[in-house]
């Protein structure tokens, strides 16, 4: 709903009231329209001003109503009478302006904005485009290059960098809505005929099909098969093009197509998804919104290597108190150094003052006696983290938190090597720690809630979205993608390259195929982790591990010194840089590999690289959720495009499954698990075969259907 009221005798203030961010819902609209009409009749009002309730002006349409028949009035026509009014209407903008809460703002003849707030045209990231003449108006304001920028990207801005691109004509650090009033005032009789955006013209370089021809090809570069970002450009050169009126048709037609797409629908469910991850249940189901996270002030992290460096950063930009140790001298200094360059650049981007002072630096585990919560990034080594453990056990002060960042090691050995293993929980960041979103919270047979929640928290206070996961060998992310890579080893064998599976996984949507992927973090790190998994054997030994087909394809490179970027050679050559080249060298040793072998080459195509890839990697998550290692769907899916470069236009593994069609999964799992009989993980999880058996049924019905693990919590 609004608000209507006078206030200093002349103008008519309109409040938008729809917590928690006075979203554009129907009643809303309703409110809006209804209370325009009252202040434009209204003889005694000069001039108006529409803000927001409780310091936010509006976050944008209400995404509960999309997928709904849309009841009130229209958005488009209702932003059309604001900016044909015949008294000034002046937008507060304190908190966000947002999506259509924007739009609404361009609709108004000025906009006044709080120093502190944040505008943006944010729908791109939802599969859409701005529908309420965002696309027509904001390129008149802000000319074409920054509208393709904000649009394109949804990046949000602050009020400072608007005010300099025209997006609001003043700012305030006081009361938003006294200064939009005094604002309102002395505009009251003044013209309105040059404050209507779309009667502006577009502002047009010379060289606009050259400007448009580079905008769609970043876009397609940067976004990789998605076609909301490509839409956006096709609407941002209707503004340059044609009349404002015609704009908005195209503007409609776009959006009409947008709207219903399954890329719409994928990024619209991941963006609940990563809300539903934090309202967090354990997998059991069991709520745990009543056990209470204990403060933590003073943290430390033991292990100063890339990960520790990172997760020191980001406790010290939440600040929080850190003690930093490593033992040898060098290496700390290096780290030292590495740290205080991270938090100066980021301090720099944030326009605040670096937290250097939050960091003490140590090279004995003694220093950490006192803190709250200690998160050690050792080497992933089991025996290693073992007596490190005992020794911080030892140490740390009663009630201490002790918090590992394994990504594969099992929480309850780690545990059992502490006084209090309630305390201990792993917190799996993923690298660069100080700028993934993503972080896995692994509880173990013995942590308590308390412990939990109190992780959870932390995740939270860091800036990122935290899923809480049961304890397995690789947890949910690493455990799903180890059948990803041995299908792609596997397809090495059958007579594909390198190259060709990664362009097919780059096609899909990927970022980086699953080999430049093993390049980049290290094939030695693959290797380690399989020895660690005993199937490292000689190089004579035979492709059966475990009565299982075996691929030693990476063992091989890495006996040959070849351990990706690091080294300039791996499954491609670098030359010095990071460009992945095709190698001569990898061809002729898989050539020589399947002849000693005795593999039949044939022709791999690109459906069967998606098909092996992928569906093998999904039925693993079926069984992660039959297990109760994942509380649901949306865990899985969030961990997947957070965490291990899944499009987000694709929703994530699980929402894709649900999207190409349980029955297919089903059947061509059947079908590779004939061929490749050798391969146990192919056969189709029991979940999946309820699910198909019981209609398969939408994503978010799934938990039905998920067995009620028992739960040590």
């Amino acid at each position: 709903m609004a608000r209507y009221s006078r206030v200093s005798e002349t103008v008519g203030l309109i409040t938008l009231q729809n917590p928690p961010v006075n979203a554009l819902s129907a009643s809303v609209r309703q409110g809006i329209v209804d209370t325009v009409k009252t202040a434009l009749d209204d003889h005694e009002v000069k001039s108006v001003v529409i803000c927001g309730q409780n310091g936010l002006f509006c976050g944008g349409a209400d995404i509960r109503e999309f997928g709904t028949t849309m009841t009130g009035p229209p958005l488009v026509p209702m932003i059309h009478a604001i900016e044909a009014a015949n008294k000034p209407v002046v937008a507060a903008i304190e908190g966000i302006a947002l999506g259509g809460g924007l739009e609404l703002a361009l609709g108004c003849h000025y906009r006044v904005a709080h120093s502190k707030a944040k505008v943006g045209l944010p729908e791109v990231t939802l599969g859409l485009l701005p529908a309420a003449g965002g696309t027509q108006r904001l390129p008149r304001l802000t000319g074409l290059p920054a509208a393709l920028d904000l649009i394109t990207t949804g990046r949000h801005i602050s009020a400072v960098e608007a005010l300099k691109l025209s997006i609001v004509d003043s700012l305030t650090d006081h009361n938003t809505v006294d200064a939009a009033v005094k604002f309102a005032k002395s505009v009251a009789e003044q013209s309105l005929d040059a404050r209507r955006i779309s009667t502006h013209p577009c502002p047009c370089p010379p060289d606009l099909d050259a400007l448009f021809e580079a905008a769609m090809q970043k876009v397609r570069q940067r976004t990789r098969g998605a076609i909301a970002p490509v839409a956006c450009v096709q609407a941002l050169r209707a503004a340059a093009t044609l009349p404002y009126a015609r704009g908005m048709e195209r503007e409609k037609e776009l959006m009409a197509t947008l709207f219903t797409s399954g890329q719409a629908q994928a990024l619209q469910y991941s963006f609940f998804a990563q809300r539903a991850v934090a309202r967090w249940s354990v997998p059991s189901g069991a709520r745990w919104d009543g056990s209470k996270p204990r403060t933590v002030r003073k943290t430390a992290v033991i292990g100063l290597g890339t990960m520790g460096r990172g997760i020191a950063v980001s406790l010290a930009q939440a600040g929080l108190s850190v003690v930093a140790v490593e033992a040898q001298e060098k290496p700390l200094m290096e780290a030292k150094r590495a740290i205080s360059g991270m938090l100066e650049r980021g301090a720099r981007r944030r326009g605040v003052a670096a937290e250097l002072d939050r960091i003490a630096y140590s090279q004995t585990l003694k220093a950490v006696a006192d803190v709250d919560l200690v998160i050690e990034a050792v080497f992933e080594d089991l025996d290693l983290k073992k007596q490190l453990f005992q020794q911080l056990s030892a140490l740390c002060k009663p009630g201490a938190f002790l918090c590992t960042n394994t990504s594969t090691l099992d929480i309850d050995v780690l545990a059992s090597q502490s006084r209090h293993p309630e305390l201990v929980v792993g917190m799996h960041f993923f690298a660069p720690a100080h700028a993934m979103k993503l972080l896995e919270v692994v509880y173990g047979s013995r942590s308590s809630p308390e412990t939990l929640a109190t992780a959870m928290n932390l995740g939270k206070k860091l800036g990122k979205v935290s899923v809480a996961v049961g304890n397995c060998r690789g947890f949910v992310g690493n455990r799903m993608l180890k059948p990803y890579m041995e299908q792609g080893f596997f397809l090495l064998e059958e007579g594909a390259t390198p190259e060709f599976v990664d362009s097919v996984l780059e096609e899909f949507g990927f970022a980086m195929g699953l080999f430049r992927m093993s390049d980049l973090s290290g094939i030695d790190v693959g290797w380690r982790v399989r020895k660690a998994e005993g199937l490292v054997r000689p190089t004579s030994a035979t492709r059966v591990r475990n009565g299982r087909r075996y691929s030693p394809l990476g063992d091989l490179l890495y006996e040959q010194g070849r351990f990706g970027q690091k080294t300039g050679r791996g499954w491609y050559r670098y030359d010095g840089g990071h460009e992945a080249r095709p190698d001569p060298w990898l061809h002729r040793f898989l050539e020589e590999y399947r002849v000693r072998h005795g593999l039949v080459v044939r022709p791999v195509g690109g459906q069967e690289v998606l098909e092996r890839c992928l569906y093998a990697l999904i039925n693993e998550g079926f069984r992660i959720l039959e297990e109760g290692i994942a509380a649901g769907p949306e865990d899985v899916d969030v961990i997947y495009v957070l965490g291990y470069g899944w499009p987000k236009y694709r929703g994530g593994p699980m929402f894709y499954a649900s999207m190409v069609g349980l029955t297919k999964i089903l059947e061509r799992l059947e079908h590779y698990r004939q061929a490749h009989p050798d391969v146990p993980y192919l056969e189709p999880c029991g979940l999946l075969r309820r699910l198909v058996a019981s209609g398969s049924p939408p994503v978010h019905k799934w938990r039905e259907f998920i067995p009620k693990t028992r739960s040590y919590l």
